[in-house]
């Protein structure tokens, strides 16, 4: 099963001494069997706990039958470990796993990936604002600059289907989401459908993914191209077949990067519930294989992407980081990546069986028992000499309980709550997952 061989890799990634070699930051690193050897240290960044680190470091102590440590001694053990670590556990053990064989699901034999940027608040300090930089902020109620604040951009590759991430990076805080996306089309192969939301569709995105021989579906905005613009006002058929050329302003910089000068897109005009209209620009210029129809239920898939990013930052925590270092920033990112990706194919069974289950609502299985059961196992399952197939049925287990009710063809209102609100919920409501 896949769940098992996921499990199974991390495992023999994180005790292979090549693997220790490529992801610490010197080879005098991580040499001494001491109290804090290099899988238990990647272990507690992953794990990423809200906790005080004193108790973290604590608990892993009491697990592995050792004498007590401090938290500085895990905090300078953890800057001897590189990022990348976690880079190459979700590559090998999450993506390589899913995708071994035809056995995932996909849209129109497409695989569905969307691609998304989200801004990232991180520890104000010096070392943090010179590595990512900054963004100024106001009060909201005038434009008077207050302050600046330190802010990374994620970018994610993300399989909205099979909801694993194929290829994540944290950019600059002033960076080009276009920039950064375009680096994505590495991970990418013949056969896979791009989606992205409405910043995306630029004459050098749509030309970079057709150089590429990707297909994509992007909504346009209200100021993206004429046609678009047109369509968006009722006007004209709600499918076009057009020919894009770039605009005299960017032709050097197109023939520059050696890109078409010409690409044959379709436009496609679809009705929300709400009444308005959506225009998605797309390579799919069939129309009879592609029916117009079928396009606002593909363009939803997208809302995946953001859930990945709520699911990160709200039920994982990233933005309460572990550390206050830059490689503490990035360890803790690509770690709650490979987590996410990790929990999908571990839950796979788990959620089976509720699909299975005659309700009267359809079930989820409830991320904040998967995530704190995963963390609360993660010893068990990664650096015991227990049989992992126990501990994975253990999980299965843990899983099933207290799942998610979901209510379909639901539309509630999005609410601006006040800022008094915001507060009183993480102060007083909200129940940490770990």
């Amino acid at each position: 099963m896949k769940k098992q061989r996921a499990v199974d890799l991390s495992k023999e990634l994180i005790e292979d001494e090549a693997f220790k070699a490529r992801h610490r930051h010197s080879e005098k690193m991580f040499m001494r069997d001491r109290r804090l050897p290099f899988p238990l240290v990647l272990t507690l960044v992953l794990r990423n706990s809200v906790k005080s680190l004193q108790n973290v470091v604590n608990e892993a102590m009491i697990w592995a039958n050792e004498d007590p440590i401090t938290a500085s001694a895990y905090s300078q053990a953890r800057y001897k470990l590189k990022y990348t670590a976690f880079i190459e556990l979700n590559k090998v053990a999450v993506v390589d796993t899913l995708y071994s064989d035809s056995d995932y699901k996909t849209f129109w034999g497409f695989r569905v990936l969307g691609i998304d940027g989200s801004k990232i608040v991180l520890p104000n300090n010096n070392a943090i604002c010179e590595e990512f930089g900054t963004i100024a902020w106001t009060n909201g109620k005038t434009a008077e600059i207050q302050g600046e604040r330190p802010y990374a951009l994620a970018s994610v590759l993300y399989d909205v289907l099979n909801k694993v991430a194929l290829d994540t990076m944290l950019g600059k805080a002033k960076a080009y989401e276009i920039d950064l996306a375009i680096k994505h089309l590495s991970h990418t192969n013949t056969g896979d459908l791009i989606i992205m939301d409405r910043n995306y569709p630029s004459y050098r995105m749509l030309s970079e993914i057709y150089k590429s021989k990707r297909d994509f579906v992007a909504r346009c905005s209200s100021s993206s191209f004429s046609v678009a613009r047109q369509m968006l006002k009722g006007e004209g058929p709600d499918s076009q077949i057009v020919t894009l050329t770039p605009c005299a302003g960017q032709m050097s910089s197109i023939r520059e990067l050696n890109l078409p000068l010409s690409i044959t897109v379709r436009f496609v005009r679809v009705r929300l519930s709400t009444g308005e209209f959506e225009v998605l620009v797309t390579s799919l210029l069939d129309e009879i294989l592609y029916t117009t129809a079928d396009f606002l239920k593909l363009y939803y898939l997208r809302w995946e992407v953001e859930t990945f990013y709520g699911l990160i930052k709200t039920r994982l925590e990233l933005e309460n980081f572990t550390g206050i270092g830059v490689e503490a920033i990035r360890q803790d990112f690509h770690a709650a990546v490979y987590l996410t990706g990790l929990e999908s194919l571990l839950t796979s069974s788990a959620q089976a069986t509720l699909d299975a289950k005659e309700t009267k609502h359809p079930q989820i299985v409830n991320h904040a028992v998967s995530f704190n059961a995963l963390k609360n196992l993660a010893f068990d399952l990664l650096l015991s000499d227990f049989d992992s197939n126990i501990v994975v049925q253990k999980l299965t287990a843990l899983f099933l309980t207290n799942p998610c009710i979901v209510r379909n063809n639901r539309n509630p209102q999005r609410k601006n709550s006040s800022s008094r609100t915001l507060l009183n919920f993480h102060k007083r409501i909200k129940k940490h997952c770990f």
